[in-house]
Formats: structure tokens, C-alpha cells, sequence
């Protein structure tokens, strides 16, 4: 437990409840909620995005214009939302954030977005200073905001407050660094030159995120399993080597689960409520999901699966192995968006198992809490996941998950075959869609063979609880240590 109340400036480029790609948005509103009622000071800084929820709200406080040695010069405008009673500032620059999406037209990157996230942070610093806010610990948040650290150490380091801040970063998701040209950074002048680096042909460029690794005081990763993976060149996606030479202040803190939102015995969003005690809701929920897709109304297995279609959800592993499984009386729920060849074979799928299978192209949150409820196991092959989020919902829901042993999947579910007295879903390892095949298999087995012991893992799964209180705890120590 922390044994100190700090007062933090906690950077995101998005925050849930205003703007929202995935979990990283999660983690900055409930994490920052969590350490205000165990008493630190929290405030808030975003980008001011144009599509932000509760723009009308915001307060105008000032208009500040940013200058470098470098001779650069930008105005920009702060505006002042609240998430409960902590205090977010945003940061508004025409130039950079009233665009249509925050990363990316469609599936590609905005190609300025080393210049517009090099703005955020050194726009966050500045707000910092000019507020004369009391900070100590300054936490970062993936690349976006990787660039921190180093400016605290350069830049900000003779300033009364903010060349005292101590800095933690946060990695969400390391495939993402912010490698960008170097000519983005120019706003920086010689000040960034110790960051670039030449590659084989010559070519100059900045990775923001290895930049964060090498200067912040502290880094977090959002899972212990996933801080292992960050050791190693798959799992640190090349910058293995950066994290092992910071080992000793590498921590693993697992994301917590915010059950106001998502709880079966209160969710707003579902036909029937239901709990461990009495689970007879779940199976109206079941129903009704098939209701909803126009799939027969049959006592089979349905299996859900919410996501971005990525090839880091598992999605080439998953499809070879779903032309076999199909051949079962099984149903298969898919729901999301992202890249197109994925969702061109799901739809051809679809059309060769119109009673087993359904693919739904979209993003519905409505949609996301019914297959949780209505389905029998949800499906997170991932090749990679930090921590994931919908593994925590399922259990809540008492919907067992099917996940490989990868990242925070590892650190949160228990394997049925390896530990029965205690487990609440299936894991598979090797990156082979043979091995997905199998425990699906395994699986549907359970189910038809095994209802009871399928029945005590449910209730099983209804009982865990991954609190954002203890992560918050956790990270109380690790401001305390990189203060001390």
C-alpha cells in the first residue's frame, strides 16, 4: 500500500466517457478515479479532439502560444471538462486535433502524427507550468505521450516544479512506438537530437516510445505476464533490449475491471438480469441473442467474440480453424470492425453457414453486453494481448473464455485441464490453428459431456474480481518509490 499521497498529472491521448479507440481510454478514466478516492491529487490532460463527448460542456480557461528555441511558435486553447471531481484539461490546436478520427483516416495513420503528439506533449508540460501545478509524479501513457520523460530531463530540468517530477510510463501495447521522421520534431530544434536514429540507408527517425523507456522513472506494464513478455523480442516487438536494461524498474500491475458497467445483475443493456445464485437469466439473455441475429433459438453452445479485427486478435489462427469447428452443432457469434480482408472471409463464411454462424460489421456497445450475457464461452485467440479487457466481462457474466496463454489472458484465466479444482476457462499456447481447433473441441466437449463441471466453472467465474482499487494501490507504490 502506498505510504504517501502524491499529487499526479496523468497523460492520455484518449479517456473513456470522452474519446475512446480501446482499453488504454479505460485505464486513464477509472485508474485516475481510483487513485483520487484512496487521496492522491489526480488532474488530467488530453488532446482537445473534435469529436469529444461533452464538448459543449467544456469551460474555456486560457489561450497560451508555444515557443521554442528551435523557432517554432503554435497557439493553442485550454479547456477545462470534469470526470467526476477531478479536473481534465484539453488541449486545443486546430492544426492538429479537429480532424474527423484521433489516429487515423480509416485504417491508416495520419502521416503528421509524430508532429501533432510531439506538440501534445511539450502543449501538457507547458500547461503544467503555467497552471503552476504542485506535481510529482507525471504519468505517461504509450507513445503518445513517451516524449515526456525525456523533456522533464532536458527542457524542464531547472524548472522549480517540473524538473522535480518524477515520471512513470505506462505501456498499453508496445506494437505501437510512434516511430516517425525526424523532420516531425523540428519543433524540438538540437534539443532531440540525442533520441534520433539512423537507419541502414540513412534514414532519420525518432521511435517516441523507446525514447520514454530510456528516460521515464518508472514503466509499467498492464499485466505481470505481459512485463515478462516486454524481456523478449517477440513480446517487446524489437525493443527487448531497451526494457531489459531498465528491468529493475519494469512492474507488471494487471488493468482492473469497472463492474458498474459491466455487471449481469444490474446491466441496463440486457433483457434479464441475472447472478451466480440463479443463472436462468443468462439463458433468456441466450435467447434473445439469437432473437437478435436471426439465429435458430436452439439449445446449442454459442460462442462470442467482440473485437477489432486485427491480426493481433487471432484472426489467422482463428478462421482455418472455424472452417472445421462449423462442421459441429455449435453457433458463432463475431462482432467488429477493422481490416477488410478479415471481415470479407467472415462474410463469405457466413453465407456458407447461414445457421451457424453470424458476423456482424459493426461496433454496438448494446450488442458487445448481449453476446457477453447470451453466450456459452467467448472466443480471444490473440496472438498478443497485454491485458485485455473482455476476458474480465466474460467471467463476469459467467460466459467462459477460450483464450491463448499470452500477456494478461495468462494472468487472469484458470485452464480447465490444468488446474479443474479451480478453473473458469480454456487455454491453448502454441500460435497454431490446430491447437485452437482442439480446445474448441475440448470445449464443446465439456459442454455436452461435462454440464456440471461446466456449470461450477460459470459460477466460478462469477466470483472473481479484478478490483481497480488494488491497481491503483500498486501503483501508489511505484509513484512512492520513484519519488524516493
Amino acid at each position: 500500500m502506498a505510504t504517501e499521497s502524491v499529487n499526479v498529472l496523468f497523460v492520455a491521448s484518449e479517456i473513456e466517457g470522452f474519446i475512446k479507440t480501446g482499453g488504454l481510454a479505460d485505464v486513464a478514466k477509472y485508474l485516475p478515479l481510483a487513485l483520487r478516492k484512496q487521496g492522491h491529487q489526480v488532474t488530467l490532460i488530453m488532446p482537445f479532439f473534435r469529436t469529444i463527448a461533452h464538448r459543449e460542456e467544456a469551460q474555456f480557461v486560457d489561450r497560451i502560444t508555444i515557443k521554442t528555441d528551435a523557432g517554432f511558435e503554435k497557439e493553442m486553447g485550454l479547456w477545462r471538462l470534469m470526470l467526476d471531481d477531478i479536473c481534465v484539461y484539453c488541449i486545443e490546436q486546430h492544426d492538429y486535433y479537429d480532424r474527423s478520427q484521433p489516429y487515423s483516416e480509416g485504417e491508416y495513420g495520419y502521416p503528421d502524427n509524430g508532429e501533432r503528439f510531439a506538440f501534445f506533449n511539450l502543449a501538457a508540460l507547458e500547461v503544467a507550468a503555467r497552471l503552476n501545478l504542485n506535481i510529482d509524479i507525471i504519468h505517461c501513457n504509450d507513445w503518445h505521450t513517451a516524449l515526456i520523460p525525456y523533456l522533464v530531463k532536458t527542457q524542464y530540468r531547472t524548472h522549480p516544479v517540473l524538473g522535480k517530477a518524477k515520471t512513470v510510463l505506462t505501456i498499453h501495447n508496445a506494437v505501437f512506438q510512434g516511430q516517425f521522421e525526424r523532420r516531425q520534431f523540428d519543433m524540438f530544434g538540437d534539443l532531440i537530437a540525442p533520441l534520433v536514429d539512423t537507419l541502414l540507408d540513412g534514414y532519420q527517425c525518432l521511435n517516441m516510445l523507446k525514447a520514454g523507456i530510456r528516460f521515464s522513472d518508472k514503466i509499467t506494464a498492464v499485466s505481470p505476464n505481459y512485463a515478462n513478455e516486454l524481456m523478449t523480442r517477440l513480446g517487446a516487438h524489437g525493443l527487448h533490449e531497451f526494457f531489459q536494461q531498465r528491468h529493475s524498474d519494469v512492474s507488471g500491475i494487471l488493468n482492473g475491471c469497472d463492474y458498474r458497467d459491466w455487471n449481469p445483475a444490474t446491466d441496463n443493456m440486457l433483457p434479464e438480469h441475472y447472478n451466480g445464485d440463479d443463472l436462468s437469466g443468462k439463458w433468456r439473455c441466450k435467447e434473445a441473442l439469437q432473437h437478435e441475429l436471426k439465429l435458430p433459438v436452439a439449445q446449442k453452445p454459442v460462442f462470442g467474440m467482440v473485437c477489432r479485427l486485427t491480426e493481433q486478435k487471432g484472426f489467422y489462427l482463428l478462421l482455418p480453424a472455424l472452417e472445421k469447428f462449423l462442421r459441429h452443432h455449435v453457433q458463432i457469434v463475431i462482432v467488429g470492425t477493422g481490416d477488410s480482408q478479415i471481415s470479407q472471409q467472415l462474410d463469405q463464411m457466413q453465407q456458407r453457414y447461414p445457421e451457424k454462424l453470424r458476423f456482424v460489421n459493426t461496433y454496438s456497445n448494446p450488442l458487445a453486453h448481449l453476446i457477453e450475457a447470451g453466450s456459452d464461452f467467448f472466443l480471444m485467440p490473440s496472438l498478443f494481448e497485454p491485458c485485455g479487457l473482455n476476458q474480465m466481462y466474460s467471467l463476469a457474466y459467467g460466459t467462459i473464455p477460450i483464450v491463448r496463454g499470452v500477456g494478461g489472458l495468462q494472468d487472469t484465466v484458470v485452464d480447465y485441464d490444468q488446474n479443474p479444482d479451480d478453473a473458469d476457462g480454456f487455454i491453448f499456447y502454441p500460435p497454431e490453428s490446430s491447437e485452437l481447433l482442439n480446445l474448441l473441441r475440448r470445449a464443446l466437449l465439456a459442454y455436452l459431456e461435462e454440464p456440471e463441471q461446466i456449470s461450477l466453472m460459470r459460477k466460478r467465474a462469477m466470483q472473481r474480481e479484478f478490483s481497480w482499487d488494488k491497481a491503483a494501490y500498486q501503483y501508489g507504490d511505484i509513484y512512492t518509490q520513484a519519488l524516493n
